[in-house]
């Protein structure tokens, strides 16, 4: 498959260590923008920061780095099978990464990834906010379309040199576990704004189009989509309209394998990837705000929901995130707890621990950790 993982790394340490300044080559000269030597300064002192292994958040130092070199391995791999997307490229592949001239910091923020709290983190490192608790700002505010520029609306000379001098963020997620944080905050919640807008945009349409026999409250008020129903929706292929920003993959929103994230940050190191980023960015005016105590994760609430879904719907959402989990370095095990290639096999009965009978076998069942195969 080439070289692996581990020679990956060793060989860019030993470039690292033979000349540093070979790690800001490619960004030297990106398209017909040569760098000025402030740039190449940038570019030098940039690189070398990440390569710093001292200090009290060595290990989220030492992830981040790991992870970028991940990122880039991949990329590699999956360019090296397909056509780069170069005539697919337009200034909308960049509307989601929002642009902080002040710390030449471009951030590719993601729906149900932390960006609500790192918008405000953002405002007030930036002055766009009075004060210094982030978790002051309200939320609406944090979403206006005016608060922060997107590296859409430069021009095409800007964006080479922003891509090729800044600091690139991108914080992650496992898309099963990010999924599903969209269908609880956005469908499943009742009387709030933001689920009474999604509801009404999507839920009646998805209870019209897959539910039998929907009551007619259902129809009108489309706030009680079943998890199965919503992930129906989210791999029908017939329509782009169910490519909301909000369970659409990172690979499209971001960009991963054109953009190179030298910062690849995770939800579930979030406040101590964070803490590096502002760090590394000179901000002390503010700190990532850290989840409530009385926070109910999203993962614990992984397997009654994907308990109700098909092996086919497993299979396509699969195929759906099939970058992201590539890219990021997840997989279906993190929250199924076994592969679909292990799952579904001809002549085996599916039974059920908690349930205590055969179950169909293109049902998952009332607990995915409890599953037994016996022979037929």
């Amino acid at each position: 498959m080439g070289k692996t993982m581990k020679e990956c790394r060793i060989w860019r340490t030993v470039l690292f260590l033979l000349n540093i300044s070979s790690l800001a080559i490619d960004a030297n000269i990106i398209g017909e923008h040569t760098l000025t030597d402030d740039e190449r300064r940038k570019s030098f002192e940039t690189e070398r920061s990440v390569y710093s292994w001292t200090g009290p958040n060595a290990l989220a130092r030492s992830a981040l780095v790991e992870r970028q070199e991940r990122l880039q391995y991949n990329c590699e791999e999956i360019l090296r099978d397909r056509n780069p997307r170069n005539d697919d490229l337009n200034l909308e592949s960049f509307r989601n990464i929002l642009v902080d001239e002040q710390h030449e910091l471009l951030y590719c923020y993601v729906p149900k990834v932390a960006c609500t709290n790192w918008k405000r983190v953002l405002m007030v490192a930036t002055g766009k906010w009075p004060g210094n608790d982030p978790m002051e700002i309200p939320a609406d505010q944090a979403h206006s379309p005016g608060t922060f520029q997107r590296l859409s609306n430069y021009t095409l000379s800007e964006i080479e040199r922003m891509l090729a001098t800044y600091d690139k963020l991108i914080v992650v997620r496992h898309p099963l576990e990010r999924l599903l944080s969209a269908y609880r905050n956005k469908l499943e919640a009742k009387h709030e704004k933001s689920s009474r807008y999604f509801q009404t945009r999507f839920g009646k349409k998805i209870i019209r189009r897959y539910r039998q026999n929907a009551t007619a409250e259902s129809l009108k008020n489309g706030d009680d989509v079943t998890f199965r129903e919503f992930v129906q929706f989210v791999t029908d292929d017939s329509s782009n309209e169910t490519r909301n920003e909000h369970w659409k993959p990172i690979y499209e929103l971001c960009e991963p394998c054109l953009v190179n994230y030298n910062l690849v940050s995770k939800y579930e190191s979030l406040v101590e990837d964070a803490t590096e980023v502002l760090e590394r960015m000179g901000v002390e005016s503010v700190s990532f705000p850290t989840k409530p105590a009385n926070s109910e994760p999203t993962a614990k609430k992984l397997d009654k929901y994907y308990s109700t879904l098909t092996y086919k719907q497993l299979r396509k959402l699969a195929d759906l995130y099939k970058l992201d989990l590539r890219l990021f370095d997840y997989s279906l095990e993190d929250v199924l707890g076994f592969s679909l290639a292990s799952y579904r096999y001809p002549g085996f009965i599916y039974v059920n621990v908690l349930c205590g009978r055969s179950i169909d076998k293109d049902f998952m069942g009332c607990a995915l950790s409890r599953i037994v195969i016996l022979t037929e």
